[in-house]
């Protein structure tokens, strides 16, 4: 039997990072995952450059980028191990990277050299401390058991997998959500907390484009790969949401930053509002118009959105198929209220299969904030497999690193109080 401080299930980004502090920290720590390749989703994310942090996190009120039954749970982690806190351990590693906008961070080059950065950090150990790592591995089931001496319980877990037994004191799962099925995802994580009694908050596609009824879209499947900036909004109150970001039109519905960010936000059955031409004041551009063009509708509207969509979105009305100076006002009202407001409802969204992240997972009502330990002493969950799910723009990878930084350190404290 193998014998270890601590096993992390998952060589993403959270179990990683986890297992590399925990193993600087004098850590004996075995990193389990059923994939051969390390760190899937920082290689194919962010165009391959890995969208690694965001300036804008803001650890005081969390509830400004990221979601879940509770929001707030993820303050503590976040405050303890800040954005700064990452790039001064990338820019140690002599990764380049530069700001791309509103915040979000990338690196220069190609997202293996944030890999390779993690697995140095793991390659670190000190004061007796190690990472090791077996890939691929599969887990075939999770022993718990606890032991009682002068008032002090000592909790042990028994791993078998298909590379032998492994006896430790504490497990980590990092196995991720459910998105992106392809490079590995599955509802391990959540198997786990189900066998020891945590409680999950119900899971659905995140960051994820939208689609519509094929008949209702027709008309605006011509524009698939038309990019533009829009006003998106959806919900009321505490589920609203609202973005400034660019839309991309598609042969199925709508995505791009837009529609990724609001799809958090959105609830089958409800509409997406969007204003089409949110830095322009349509009414009087097209009323300026009407005094002094002769040109049609459509000619005068390519000049404030693309012609594609300008052409596309006149043929819905006859009114708005004719010279502008021979419009009448009403039809100009109507069509500048249509662009500024445009409100459809999607029949659902890509799936797991395009989904960038998995909205819900292990409660946090179960888990400590401070540590992320769950109810079953020993067992941790940090990354996306807790319900905590951030914006488009690196605030996921910022709550890998935050939540395994705060794992890491107390397990240190636990198991090495003395150190």
């Amino acid at each position: 039997m193998h014998s270890y401080d601590v096993v992390v299930m998952g060589a993403g980004a959270a179990g990683l990072f986890c297992a590399g502090v925990a193993g600087q920290l004098g850590l004996r720590v075995l990193v389990l995952d059923h994939s051969e390749r390390v760190a899937e989703k920082i290689r194919i994310s962010g165009g391959g450059r890995c969208n690694f942090t965001n300036r804008d996190v803001d650890p005081a009120a969390p509830h400004k980028h990221f979601l879940g039954d509770n929001p707030h749970f993820c303050r503590s982690a976040l405050s303890r191990y800040t954005p700064q806190d990452f790039i001064a351990l990338v820019q140690r590693h002599g990764i380049a990277f530069h700001e791309k906008h509103k915040g979000q961070l990338f690196c220069d080059r190609s997202a293996d050299d944030l890999i390779q950065m993690l697995l140095a950090e793991c390659g670190a150990g000190a004061l007796g401390g190690h990472v090791d790592r077996w890939q691929p591995c599969s887990v075939k089931n999770i022993g718990f058991s606890a032991t009682s001496q002068r008032e002090t319980v000592t909790s042990s877990y028994q791993i078998e997998s298909d590379r032998g037994t492994v006896e430790c004191a504490a497990v980590v799962v990092a196995t991720g959500g459910l998105s992106i099925p392809k490079i590995g995802a599955t509802d391990f994580g959540y198997r786990v907390a189900k066998q020891f009694g945590l409680r999950l908050v119900e899971t659905r596609p995140g960051l994820v484009p939208l689609t519509f009824d094929e008949q209702a879209w027709a008309p605006y499947a011509q524009l698939s790969g038309l990019s533009l900036p829009v006003r998106i909004e959806t919900g009321t109150k505490k589920a609203r949401g609202e973005f400034l970001e660019d839309l991309l039109f598609t042969h199925r519905g709508l995505s791009g930053p837009a529609v990724l960010q609001i799809s958090s936000y959105w609830r089958e059955g409800t509409p997406i509002r969007l204003n089409l031409a949110p830095d322009t004041d349509l009414p009087a551009a097209l009323a300026r118009a009407k005094a002094s063009s002769r040109k049609r509708i459509a000619n005068e509207l390519a000049l404030l959105v693309p012609s594609r969509l300008a052409d596309t979105w006149v043929q819905q009305e006859s009114a708005w198929q004719r010279p502008i100076a021979e419009a009448s006002d009403k039809a100009l009202a109507q069509l500048a209220e249509r662009l500024a407001r445009w409100e459809l409802t999607p029949t659902g969204t890509e799936g797991y299969r395009k989904a960038e992240v998995t909205l819900g997972g292990v409660d946090t009502r179960d888990l400590s904030s401070q540590t992320m330990e769950s109810k079953q002493p020993g067992l941790y969950f940090i990354g996306e497999v807790v319900d905590v799910t951030g914006w488009l723009g690196g605030y996921n990878f910022q709550w890998a690193w935050a939540s395994g930084h705060a794992c890491a350190q107390a397990l240190a404290a636990r198991l090495r109080p003395s150190a």
